[in-house]
């Protein structure tokens, strides 16, 4: 468990009047998802398991939500692949088994891309209104899972969709957008502090957005290309590449482009594009064993082959994200460190504060020590890791003591500039000798003493 998903596991087990008022503070973006995991957590407290347990779930069913996107525009074969290829992305994998909205989100944006199409095709009102609700609830569960409206838009203009049905969903839209306001004008209230972590674009999330994307055109004009006349889009009057590439580009382009000028972008926020990278899959796939089943048993063992080497260079990408060392940090770690360490009643520094995270979701490691800086608990305080003490109180505190334990960032992270952070530095290197250091993935625990009494 990440730092990430500690946040979720320690603000889910808050009551709901904890919650809300955290909500109005930051994290407002989350909270459709908070209370969820909260609901969970009250029916079963399965600790990491109840944790990922909805991710996972929801990455199933946007694994179907594709296959039926799959089916209903090419055919039952290009379905059952897109469904399939859709969890084999690694970054599918990655948040499929992370305890935070993203695998939420997707599968709710990927069921809304099924149903608009459906509803293209023949809408009825009570398509309509589930389209709508799809899309209320892809926006409650992450602002930004509102940008796949992007991708909507210009399917129906790419398929030519009659005016009504134009019309109708512009009004479906704006029905949304009344349902999801108020919370966009909250979470863009809370977004200096929320996403002040963040930077502009870099050339390598602009490289990498245009790889994916011009892949998947190449892969959309070779299965136009390998399609058998007469095989395509059964019960849809659609193509695949039209509802495919725009979910895959749009939603990570108009993110990029807007953080050009506020700073908003990071992958996983639009992780529900790799939908329509899997359907583009599928689809190609489907186009290639329609042209190797016509020809020799050489050519289809060849597509055998391709087949295996492409889940056999896929394999070490999964042993990764299933290991510590994919995420930032491991929370878990860092308890069972500070455990070994720890003596009931010893003094704990967090640095920075905002580290304190980590030990947040184990509460029994966390009540055996003393919190030397903080003077409102997160709960209390309406906040994700609580208020700190004056950088004088923490001073005189830490001089109290005879023995403290310090959590902080590895080496050659940039160090806080706050007073409070300072002084913690300082007290420690001018009064104490450091007796120990664990290195645990992503932070470091050490043990400090006044000097000579390290033994």
């Amino acid at each position: 468990m990440w730092r990430d998903e500690s946040v979720t596991y320690q603000v889910a087990h808050r009551s709901l009047g904890d919650i809300g008022s955290l909500l109005g503070n930051i994290d407002a973006v989350h909270g459709l998802y908070y209370l969820i995991m909260h609901g969970v957590f009250a029916l079963w407290d399965g600790g990491l398991l109840a944790l990922r347990a909805p991710s996972v779930t929801a990455t199933v069913v946007a694994a179907v939500g594709v296959a039926a996107l799959g089916q209903r525009l090419r055919g039952a074969r290009a379905g059952v692949l897109a469904g399939s290829v859709y969890p084999v992305i690694p970054m599918v994998q990655h948040f499929a088994q992370e305890g935070r909205s993203y695998a939420l989100v997707s599968a709710t944006v990927v069921w809304a891309c099924y149903v608009l199409v459906r509803c293209i095709d023949n809408g009825s009102t009570g398509l309509w209104v589930a389209y709508t609700s799809l899309v209320i609830v892809a926006g409650w569960l992450h602002v930004f899972g509102l940008m796949a409206l992007v991708a909507h838009a210009a399917t129906l203009l790419v398929v030519g969709a009659t005016r009504p049905v134009k019309q109708v969903w512009l009004i479906c839209i704006a029905a949304a957008t009344v349902a999801i306001v108020p919370l966009a004008v909250v979470s863009v209230g809370q977004s200096d502090e929320q996403l002040g972590w963040l930077g502009r674009p870099t050339l390598a999330a602009w490289l990498q957005f245009f790889a994916v994307s011009a892949a998947g055109l190449a892969i959309a004009c070779y299965a136009a290309r390998v399609t058998t006349p007469g095989s395509a889009w059964p019960t849809s009057r659609l193509a695949l590449p039209s509802v495919a590439l725009p979910l895959l580009a749009l939603p990570g382009g108009l993110l990029l482009t807007v953080s050009l000028i506020k700073p908003w972008y990071v992958d996983r926020y639009v992780l529900y594009s790799m939908a329509g990278l899997a359907l583009l899959l599928g689809g190609a796939m489907d186009g290639f064993l329609d042209s190797a089943l016509s020809r020799s048993t050489r050519v289809r063992i060849t597509a055998c082959c391709l087949a295996a080497a492409s889940l056999a260079a896929l394999l070490p990408w999964a042993l990764l994200i299933r290991s510590p060392e994919s995420r930032k940090d491991d929370t878990v770690a860092v308890a069972r460190a500070v455990e070994a360490y720890a003596h009931r009643g010893d003094a704990v520094l967090f640095m920075p504060a905002r580290r304190r995270e980590w030990l947040l979701s184990a509460p029994s490691v966390y009540r055996k020590i003393d919190d030397l800086a903080l003077d409102i608990t997160p709960a209390e305080s309406g906040t994700l890791q609580g208020v700190e003490r004056t950088a004088p109180a923490i001073r005189s505190r830490m001089l109290n003591e005879d023995r403290i334990i310090s959590l902080s960032d590895r080496a050659g992270q940039p160090l806080d500039p706050f007073p409070e952070e300072v002084v913690k530095r300082h007290v420690l290197k001018k009064y104490f000798d450091r007796c120990t250091r664990k290195k645990v993935h992503g932070a470091q625990i050490s043990v400090y003493a006044r000097p000579g009494q390290c033994d």
